[in-house]
């Protein structure tokens, strides 16, 4: 009953005429620039994150719920119609998407996609407000070595994921964590790593950075080594789907929306892997095998609905270690932590204690946010294709206007500008090197964090080191992480082949 009347009032809030106007401003600038050419739902947040510095917490976070649902449509709109995944989670989708597009079938893609979200999406916010207090207590149990152990665990985890190889994920999270450790010591009070710089004394900016990396590297990159897409676009057909469509939607969205939210839930999650899953399940259990990409066919539905809906359950998922851990599992989890903190919101086992009307509140927003992206986005379709018209060079520009302009605005410093500029080239040189750029993000929020947990550990024990394998959770976590660094390198070893092409 306490869920019920804790949710009852974040319903209250979440059904102002304010607020429901901020969810539908992030629902609809969430898609608009999600479903640019590459442009993801990290990216996404990480241009708007200046734009709430003077709206309210509440008002914020709703508009960022809006946001990231929007977001994660736009990517799979680019996914069907362009064959450009947003993000690496999007690549499921390209496949039998993108070739329904091209048989004049776009209309049922983008559908199965819109509805698979919001069915996904509203299952899984369920679910986050069933589980997520129960995991904020058990939390509450933690103590620094066990809360060291799991920032471990997600540095393995998410390294490994978010890039296409492990050691590469971990210099790029090396490199977030050196970028974290800048600035004024939260122990000591020392600066540190400053170069005599006096602008590095209060740190570098998570959003500086992420905007650097994201929005300005793709779009150097984006001038220097990629061409123009021309051509005729895909026709956008009917946007009805028939019964037989429905009919294998159905179960593809309750698949993979239980094979995505678990992932999302846990450090060791992540939307690539279960949108894998996803595909790989409904290519097994279709009766219509022949249609899919593999079978050469004219594109499968429910290869659209399974990963996409798996794809959202993650996304939201990913906000239970998020609010209860203060984890991000996601490089789009981390800019929101981000956000958090801008607010002087800490993410963890509190938050439901000291801030839990703006939390539910939040919870409630993501009911809200599913259910305006689905009436926003279903007859607005035919406008998202008419932006996808706009030449890369243009779209190039405006990415580092916009960027510029947000950075600028956040502490009217010109040196923040030339710092985005030389983290964007940055960006570019990792792109080109194939170095993953989430990681750095990630590395740069819990980077501070762990090294906090480490020393508040060995305080504690007085220096014994052994504080981390003699508390049982603790070691299990620290166990769980070897498993993780050492499975995949025995796998290999023995010629067994983690993703195999069918």
């Amino acid at each position: 009953m306490d869920i019920l009347s804790s949710l009852a009032t974040g319903f209250a809030a979440a059904l102002t005429s304010v607020n429901l106007l901020w969810g539908f401003v992030g629902c609809l600038l969430g898609t608009a620039i999600g479903v640019l050419p590459g442009i993801g739902p990290a990216l996404t947040v990480a241009l708007l994150l200046p734009i709430t510095a003077k709206v309210d917490p509440t008002g914020a976070l709703i508009m960022f719920a809006g946001i990231y649902y929007g977001a994660q449509f736009g990517g799979s709109t680019t996914s069907i119609l362009l064959n450009t995944p947003g993000e690496s989670s999007s690549m499921v989708t390209a496949l039998e998407g993108n070739l329904m597009a091209r048989n004049g079938r776009a209309g049922p893609a983008l559908a199965t996609a819109a509805i698979g979200s919001f069915v996904a999406g509203t299952i899984a916010t369920v679910l986050l407000a069933l589980f997520a207090p129960t995991v904020a207590n058990l939390a509450l149990r933690f103590g620094p070595a066990e809360y060291f152990a799991i920032l471990v665990l997600a540095f393995t985890t998410v390294s490994a994921i978010l890039g296409a190889s492990m050691l590469r994920g971990f210099v790029s999270l090396g490199l977030g964590m050196a970028v974290g450790l800048i600035g004024m010591d939260s122990i000591s009070g020392i600066a540190r790593y400053t170069l005599g710089v006096p602008e590095l004394v209060d740190g570098i900016e998570v959003v500086l950075v992420a905007v650097g990396l994201f929005a300005v590297g793709e779009a150097l990159y984006g001038v220097l080594y990629q061409k123009e897409e021309k051509g005729d676009r895909n026709r956008l057909t009917s946007l009805w789907m028939t019964g037989s469509d429905w009919k294998r939607s159905i179960p593809a969205w309750l698949r993979g929306t239980f094979i995505g939210f678990p992932f999302g839930t846990i450090p060791a999650g992540g939307a690539e892997i279960p949108t894998f899953l996803s595909y790989s399940a409904e290519r097994k259990l279709s009766r219509y095998p022949q249609e899919f990409s593999a079978g050469k066919g004219q594109g499968a539905i429910e290869g659209v609905a399974g990963p996409e809906a798996a794809n959202n359950a993650s996304a939201t998922g990913s906000l239970v270690p998020l609010l209860t851990l203060g984890i991000p599992t996601s490089a789009t989890a981390a800019i929101l932590l981000a956000a958090f903190q801008n607010y002087n919101l800490q993410p963890g086992p509190l938050l439901f204690q000291t801030s839990g009307d703006l939390v539910w509140t939040l919870v409630a927003s993501l009911f809200v946010g599913n259910a305006i992206l689905l009436v926003l986005n279903l007859p607005l379709v035919g406008i998202w294709v008419k932006l996808l018209k706009i030449p890369r060079p243009y779209l190039n520009a405006g990415i580092l206007v916009f960027a510029s302009i947000g950075v600028y605005g956040m502490r009217q410093s010109s040196f923040d500008l030339l710092l985005m500029l030389a983290i964007g080239w940055i960006g570019v040189l990792m792109r080109r090197l194939d170095f993953p750029v989430a990681p750095v993000i990630v590395g740069m929020l819990l980077g501070p964090m762990a090294e906090k947990q480490l020393r508040n550990a060995l305080s504690i024990s007085q220096g014994d080191w052994s504080v981390f394998v003699t508390h049982p959770i603790s070691a299990a976590v620290l166990a769980l992480t070897l498993v993780v660094l050492i499975v995949p390198h025995l796998l290999h070893a023995r010629g067994v082949r983690l993703h195999e092409d069918d």
